[in-house]
């Protein structure tokens, strides 16, 4: 079976490394890490026109109609450029929310709105610090308004809508749809200040429930699908690290030979590929259950996740020792990505969480089975 992409997602891929690569540079990641803009809006326009963030929503409904894997081709790339936007929240966590338990109205009336970028959505489930769980879901609907806040949520300090993990009357948790024009905000500091992170205040907060779907279950479907997609972004950011560090590894001189050609060096860089390109296999393989539907997405996602936290972290972390006392400095560019790393590895559930959950789906998997 072959999992590559087809040509024309290729040429998509090639287009979009190249546009990135002209618009969103190194200066422009650093306006948002300095605080100059909350996040590059020009950059998030040309995006929109472009069609990337209704990659993998229906023409029906305003988008592109790539479907998944032209999406996943999409976050890779914007992961190797640590772009400053919120494509993630808005393109995958929001769009995606909708279009798995919004009704047929709900899809026509958001879905465009997103797709063309006007309205930029997020997804709010954290309640504080700690791993996805439905005991730590205490915001709660009555009377058809939220009581309660929700935090850290990326992105919500720009996003016009919230897409609420919250429980309804009777207890049972679901997806409510929130206006976020009157919803106190506060900006919370993070590790990478280059992808905005807020507190909201839900209380006495007007939302419409998405669908009439609800449970745990549901929100660990979405977090299934953006597991995948994330562990694309994962993987640009891992091997934009790895071609960092080659490149000045190569050009680095000591003892008057490439420091490139000492041993500890190759084997830093070896480690880096080795694992770069495991989470690049797992990463395709999820990017095919998505798009085939297939039953394995929950342990297609626990696998990208977990492999792609691991080699974006080895990477980001030995790009700085490869380029020794610089690679520390603010002036070079290593720590964006060390940043990035962070941020990516913890939202929606940190390394212990997929790998608890991977072994359970495993243990699942071998029990049905008669193993």
């Amino acid at each position: 079976m072959n999992f590559d992409f087809s040509d024309d997602l290729k040429q998509l891929r090639d287009q979009a490394r190249r546009f990135l690569s002209e618009q969103c540079t190194p200066a422009v990641v650093r306006r948002s890490l300095d605080g100059q803009e909350t996040f590059a809006a020009g950059l998030w326009k040309e995006m929109a026109e472009m069609g990337w963030i209704g990659a993998a929503i229906p023409e029906q409904y305003g988008g592109a109609g790539l479907g998944y894997e032209g999406l996943c081709v999409l976050a890779e790339e914007i992961g190797r450029a640590v772009a400053p936007v919120p494509f993630s929240s808005s393109a995958y966590l929001a769009s995606e929310a909708i279009l798995l338990a919004g009704t047929e109205a709900q899809k026509k009336s958001w879905l465009p709105q997103l797709a063309d970028g006007s309205v930029i959505g997020c997804f709010a489930l954290a309640e504080g610090t700690g791993n996805p769980d439905p005991r730590n879901v205490r915001v709660r609907m009555a009377g058809g308004r939220l009581t309660g806040s929700k935090w850290p949520v990326a992105d919500g300090g720009i996003a016009h809508i919230a897409i609420v993990a919250a429980r309804d009357e009777a207890g049972e948790i679901a997806f409510y749809l929130v206006d976020l024009a009157n919803v106190p905000k506060r900006t919370l500091t993070t590790l990478d200040p280059s992808r905005d992170h807020a507190r909201l205040e839900l209380d006495g907060v007007q939302a419409q429930k998405l669908g009439e779907a609800g449970g745990w279950a549901s929100v660990q479907a979405l977090l299934d699908r953006v597991a995948i997609m994330m562990a694309f972004e994962q993987v640009g950011g891992a091997d934009a690290s790895l071609q960092m560090a080659r490149g000045y590894a190569m050009e680095r001189f000591a003892f008057g030979r490439p420091i490139g050609s000492f041993q500890a060096i190759k084997h830093k860089l070896a480690d880096m590929y080795v694992a770069l390109e495991l989470a690049r296999s797992n990463a395709y393989y999820g990017a095919w259950a998505l798009s085939a539907g297939s039953s394995d997405i929950p342990l297609a996602a626990a696998v990208a996740r977990v492999s792609a936290t691991e080699a974006f972290h080895l990477a980001s972390k030995e790009n700085i020792q490869t380029h020794g006392g610089v690679g520390f400095t603010w002036a070079v560019d290593c720590h964006l990505y060390y940043r990035r790393s962070k941020n990516l590895a913890l939202a929606f559930g940190g390394p212990p969480f997929w790998k608890n959950r991977l072994v359970d789906l495993l243990e699942t998997k071998n029990a049905a089975q008669g193993r």
